[in-house]
C-alpha cells in the first residue's frame, strides 16, 4: 500500500476553498462541529433537510424555497424534496455575474466563437420567445440533435425558460438511434445540424435529419443551424426552417419571462446506454438537478465565479448537461466539438485549448487520458497549464497508472478527481473534494448529502472488500421517473430490486482506509469463475500497462457450453497496429495479472480483435460483446458508436476450444 498520497492540498489552498466556507457557515449557523471531511459528510446525512436548505442559500439560488425542505413516506421512492419551491433553472444559469464571458467554442481547428453573457441571454431570450410563438407551452419537449456547441446550451437555456422538457442526442447517431430515443418522447420542436466536423473531416447529417423528422409524429417543426458550410436549404425538411429566420422575427426580444415552477418541473429527458434494448428515458427535475450539481461544482469542484471550466463531451452524454450547470457558479463553459486529438497531427489540441484559455478545470474519460499516455506526449513539457487547478475523470474507472500519467506527464499541483454517479442521477455518487489528498487509484469521497455504502450479497455494509455500491436515503436528484411508466414499474425495476426500498447502482466497488473509493467495473459485468466475483476494471489495469495494447475486454463465457452456470473468463485485446498476439504475448498478459491479482483472474482465453466495442460516450458494452459470443441477438445497435466492432466476437473457433 502506498503510504503518501499523490496530490496533497496546501493548509492555505484547504483554507480558500469553498467547501471549507461552507463547513465554517453551516457549523456557525447551527451550532454543531465540522472540523473535518467525515462529520461534515454525516452531518449532511442526518440532517438533510438543514444541509440541502445549506447548499440553497451558499449557492444563492434564485427562487422561494418554501418553509418545508423533505417530506418523506416509507422508502425512498417516497420521499418529496421542496414541495413549496418554486424556481426557475435556466434564470439561475443566466444570473448576472461579474464575469462577462459566459462561452467559448472551439470546433476541433475549423470554428472559434465566443459568446457574452449579454448575448447569451439576448439570444435565449429570442429562441424562448420564438418556441412560445410556435406553441411550446410548459411541459412540451424540446429536442436538440447537436454538437456541443453555442446553439445547444441556448435551446436548453431557453427551453428550460418556458418550462418546456429538454432533450439532446450528438449528431453522429444514426436514424434509427435519433428515433429509439426521440420517438419515444415525441417532441414539439426538433433543432439539428448540417453536419459536424471529427478527425479533421466533414461528415454531413441532412439527410439523416430529414429521414428523422419524417418519422416523428407530431414533429412541428425543425429548426436547421448551419454549422459546416454545407449550404442546406431548411425549406426542404419537414416543417424547416433556418435558426436565423426562426428567430428573425424576435431580435427585439431582450428579456426573459422566465416560469417559476415547482421543484421537481421535469427539466431534462436523458436516456440510458441503450445497449440491451430501446434507451430507457430518464426525466430530472428542475430542482434537484440544480441543488445537485452547484454543490458539485462549487464545493466538491472548488468551481467559482471567474473559473473557465471544459469537459470533453458530447450532447449525448450526461456531461454535457453537468458541465452547463458550471454557468451556474459563474464561469465560463469552454465547448468543444470533434475528436480530442483533433486532426491530423493535433494530438495535444485540447491542451493547446487549456493554454489558449486559461482553463482552470479540464474534465474527460479515463479512456482519453489512458490513450494520451499511449501516444507518449507529455503536456507538462510543452504547455504551461498555468491557470489548470482541478482534473476530472469518469466514463469508466481510472486506473491507478492513469493518476501516475496525470501527475508525471499533466501537471503535479493538481487536484485530479475520479468521479462516478451516472445518466440515472445526472451527478455524481463518489467524486472530488479540493480540500482532501489524492490517494493513487482512489475516487476521494462520497458526495456530500449523499448515503453512499457499499454492500455485501445478504445487504451488510463492508470494508476494503468488494461489494455494490447502494445509497440508502433518498436525494433530490433522483429521477422524476421514467418516461411512459405511470406506474413507475419500470423506474422500481431499474435500481429498487436488488435491495427493496435502497437504490443499488450497479457498480461494483470498495471503499478504503482513506474513506475513498475504487470502481471495479459494472457489477452486471462482473465476472464470476468459480463463483468468484471479480471486476472486469481489476483486468484492465492490469492488461492496458503493456505497451503492445491499446485497449481490452473481459467476458464470462459460459463453460462447458451446456453448464449450469459455470464460467471461464475471455480476455479480448486490441493491438497497437501491426502487432500479431502469439504465445510470448499471452504469457506476459497472463503473468501481468496474475503477478498483481490473483490466479482466478487470470483469463482462460485470450482472443486478438481488429475493435472493441463501446457506446458513443467511449463506454465498453461487455453484455453486447457477451451475447455475441453466445450467438444472442444484440438489441439496439444504434446505441453503439461501432457497431461493425461486434462481428469481430461471432463464431470465433478459438472459443468452441479448451
Amino acid at each position: 500500500m502506498n503510504q503518501q498520497p499523490s496530490w496533497q492540498p496546501s493548509p492555505e489552498r484547504i483554507a480558500r476553498t469553498q467547501i471549507t466556507a461552507f463547513a465554517r457557515q453551516a457549523a456557525e449557523r447551527h451550532g454543531v462541529p465540522l472540523d473535518d471531511y467525515p462529520s461534515l459528510w454525516q452531518w449532511s446525512l442526518d440532517r438533510r433537510d438543514l444541509f440541502w436548505h445549506e447548499i440553497w442559500d451558499f449557492c444563492g439560488v434564485i427562487g422561494e424555497p418554501g418553509a418545508r425542505v423533505l417530506e418523506e413516506s416509507g422508502d425512498m421512492l417516497g420521499a418529496r424534496w421542496f414541495p413549496e419551491a418554486r424556481l426557475n433553472f435556466a434564470e439561475n444559469l443566466l444570473r448576472p455575474s461579474s464575469n462577462e464571458e459566459a462561452l467559448v467554442f472551439w470546433g476541433e481547428d475549423k470554428v472559434r466563437r465566443r459568446v457574452s453573457r449579454t448575448e447569451l441571454r439576448s439570444q435565449v431570450a429570442q429562441l424562448a420567445a420564438a418556441l412560445s410563438a410556435q406553441g411550446v407551452v410548459a411541459g412540451d419537449r424540446v429536442a436538440a440533435w447537436l454538437p456541443n456547441m453555442p446553439e445547444a446550451v441556448i435551446a436548453m437555456l431557453a427551453a428550460a425558460s418556458i418550462g418546456a422538457i429538454f432533450t439532446s442526442a450528438s449528431p453522429d447517431f444514426g436514424v434509427q438511434g435519433a428515433l429509439d430515443r426521440f420517438g419515444q418522447v415525441l417532441p414539439k420542436v426538433l433543432i439539428g445540424v448540417d453536419g459536424y466536423f471529427y478527425g479533421g473531416k466533414t461528415v454531413a447529417t441532412f439527410e439523416r435529419l430529414a429521414e428523422t423528422a419524417g418519422k416523428i409524429p407530431g414533429l412541428e417543426k425543425v429548426v436547421l443551424v448551419p454549422y459546416v458550410g454545407s449550404g442546406a436549404d431548411a425549406s426542404s425538411l419537414p416543417h424547416g426552417v433556418s435558426w436565423d429566420d426562426f428567430l428573425a422575427p424576435f431580435a427585439a426580444v431582450e428579456d426573459i419571462e422566465f416560469a417559476p415552477l415547482p421543484f421537481n418541473h421535469p427539466l431534462y429527458i436523458m436516456y440510458s446506454s441503450g445497449t440491451t434494448g430501446v434507451p430507457k428515458c430518464i426525466v430530472h427535475g428542475a430542482g434537484g438537478t440544480l441543488l445537485q450539481q452547484l454543490k458539485e461544482h462549487r464545493l466538491h469542484c472548488d468551481v467559482r465565479e471567474g473559473d473557465r471550466v471544459f469537459y470533453f463531451t458530447t450532447c449525448g452524454w450526461m456531461m454535457w448537461n453537468w458541465l452547463v450547470a458550471a454557468l451556474g457558479a459563474g464561469a465560463t463553459l469552454l465547448l468543444y466539438d470533434g475528436s480530442p486529438f483533433g486532426g491530423p497531427g493535433r494530438g495535444d489540441i485540447l491542451f493547446d485549448y487549456a493554454d489558449a484559455e486559461d482553463m482552470t478545470l479540464f474534465g474527460t474519460s479515463a479512456k482519453y487520458l489512458d490513450a494520451l499516455a499511449k501516444t507518449g506526449l507529455k503536456p507538462r513539457q510543452s504547455h504551461r497549464l498555468a491557470a489548470l487547478r482541478a482534473l476530472t475523470s469518469t466514463g469508466s474507472p481510472l486506473a491507478a497508472e492513469g493518476f501516475d500519467f496525470v501527475y508525471e506527464a499533466i501537471k503535479p499541483d493538481l487536484q485530479l478527481a475520479s468521479i462516478s454517479g451516472g445518466t440515472d442521477i445526472i451527478s455524481c455518487f463518489v467524486l472530488g473534494n479540493p480540500a482532501l489528498p489524492v490517494w493513487r487509484g482512489e475516487i476521494q469521497c462520497r458526495g456530500l448529502g449523499m448515503a453512499v455504502d457499499v454492500w455485501d450479497e445478504d445487504g451488510h455494509p463492508v470494508r476494503g472488500v468488494k461489494g455494490e455500491l447502494v445509497c440508502t436515503r433518498a436525494f433530490p436528484s433522483m429521477p422524476v421517473g421514467f418516461w411512459n411508466d405511470p406506474d413507475g414499474e419500470k423506474y422500481r425495476a431499474a435500481y429498487f430490486e436488488r435491495f427493496p426500498g435502497i437504490w443499488c447502482h450497479g457498480d461494483f466497488c470498495e471503499i478504503t482506509e482513506h474513506e475513498g473509493l475504487i470502481i471495479h467495473g459494472r457489477s452486471d459485468a462482473t465476472l464470476n469463475p468459480g463463483g468468484v466475483r471479480i471486476g472486469t476494471a481489476e483486468i484492465y489495469r492490469q492488461v492496458e500497462r503493456l505497451p503492445e495494447i491499446a485497449e481490452s475486454l473481459a467476458i464470462s463465457q459460459n463453460w462447458p457450453p451446456d453448464s449450469l452456470g459455470d464460467v471461464r473468463v475471455v480476455l479480448f485485446v486490441r493491438l497497437k497496429e501491426g502487432l500479431t498476439l502469439d504465445d510470448a504475448l499471452r504469457d506476459r498478459i497472463k503473468r501481468a495479472i496474475r503477478d498483481n491479482t490473483t490466479p482466478r483472474h487470470v483469463p482462460a482465453k485470450i482472443v486478438q480483435v481488429a475493435d472493441i466495442p463501446r457506446t458513443r460516450s467511449g463506454k465498453l458494452v461487455e453484455l453486447a460483446v457477451r451475447k455475441a459470443v453466445h450467438g444472442e441477438p444484440v438489441k439496439n445497435m444504434e446505441a453503439l458508436a461501432n457497431p461493425e466492432a461486434l462481428a469481430h466476437f461471432r463464431d470465433r473457433p478459438e472459443l468452441a476450444a479448451d
